[in-house]
């Protein structure tokens, strides 16, 4: 079988280890495996990737050491051309004639939405990888990148700590997530910060400044606050401006720590999942599965129609938001 594979949306480190762990899985299956670089624009534009013999197709040793390194080795970008019916038609006509009888595309939710949408067009096989810093995706406990993003903003955050220590400032650190406070509850509890702002909650700034004057009577002279970008008081910077005008009792700074997260080497967690989820969306590819993702739950392979992986938003765990609470004092 021709399996073509592919990364998709936003960058995710970890996604090298999937994308050998899907070169390495199928080859030894017998299978053929097309690399298609820069996602659904590469489709479309039958950009292939070429291996050292100038073959069209991905080798053993095309993916050596691919591992270790963050970002996507395949690139990755988002194609206006691919949502419209015509995109579509010519993605289907491109994968007929090129015999590829299977995609594994790596991403989000806007990669698993235009699967769904390229399977009304294309009778081959649809299996998918979840990979995201986000972690938004249902059907899997942790999304490819999540861990390394989370270790990246922890490190920022402990950086930060020295000089609102130093100032006896409050900072307030913006995150990626705009729909989703992952990252942020996880970097807030391995930061040890005082405060977390998720779009899952509604904020009160009265009360995180009232919050905030009992944490300096009680000797606090310095208070993190990890904000996710999809807060709905409008991220870290207008969050600050609010809380001064609410008279919060520290001097505010704002950082936005942006794409910063996106990249670096990947955590072992990411390469092992993204190892684990590659060999495993080959299997189910031999299987006979399509049209859904391939995730991991409780160490345990799980297959999630594409549909259920973004129809409803993932919960963040109520026992997360409490260990901040108490822990904050």
């Amino acid at each position: 079988m021709r399996i073509g594979v592919f990364c998709s949306g936003g960058d995710a480190p970890g996604m090298n280890s999937c994308v050998r762990a899907v070169v390495r899985a199928g080859v030894t299956a017998g299978h053929e495996i097309v690399g298609i670089q820069r996602g659904y624009q590469g489709l479309l534009d039958e950009d292939f990737f070429v291996n050292c013999e100038d073959q069209p197709h991905m080798k053993l040793r095309s993916v050596s050491d691919w591992g270790r390194h963050g970002g996507t080795f395949l690139r990755s970008s988002r194609s206006d051309e691919f949502r419209t019916e015509a995109g579509l038609r010519k993605a289907s006509g491109i994968l007929e004639q090129q015999k590829i009888a299977a995609l594994i595309p790596i991403g989000g939710d806007g990669t698993f939405n235009g699967a769904v949408a390229l399977a009304k067009h294309w009778n081959g096989q649809i299996v998918g990888c979840p990979g995201t810093i986000d972690n938004d995706l249902m059907g899997t406990d942790f999304t490819i990148g999540f861990s390394t993003a989370v270790r990246t903003a922890v490190s920022a955050v402990d950086k930060i700590r020295d000089t609102a220590e130093s100032h006896e400032r409050m900072f307030l650190i913006e995150v990626m997530g705009r729909h989703s406070g992952f990252i942020a509850v996880y970097t807030a509890i391995a930061g040890q910060a005082e405060c977390v702002c998720i779009p899952e909650t509604n904020n009160n700034v009265e009360k995180i400044v009232a919050d905030i004057e009992r944490l300096k009577k009680r000797g606090k002279s310095s208070i993190m606050m990890i904000v996710a970008e999809g807060d709905e008081d409008g991220g870290a910077e207008l969050l600050a401006q609010k809380l001064a005008a609410a008279n919060c009792p520290f001097s505010t700074r704002a950082v936005i720590l942006g794409h910063l997260q996106r990249g670096g080497s990947p955590t072992p967690e990411d390469r092992i999942l993204g190892s684990q989820l590659g060999r495993w969306a080959v299997a189910a590819l031999d299987n006979g599965a399509t049209g859904g993702m391939i995730g991991n739950i409780g160490d345990q392979e799980v297959f999630t129609p594409f549909e259920e992986t973004f129809a409803t938003h993932k919960p963040i765990p109520n026992h997360l938001l409490e260990i901040i609470d108490t822990l904050a004092h």
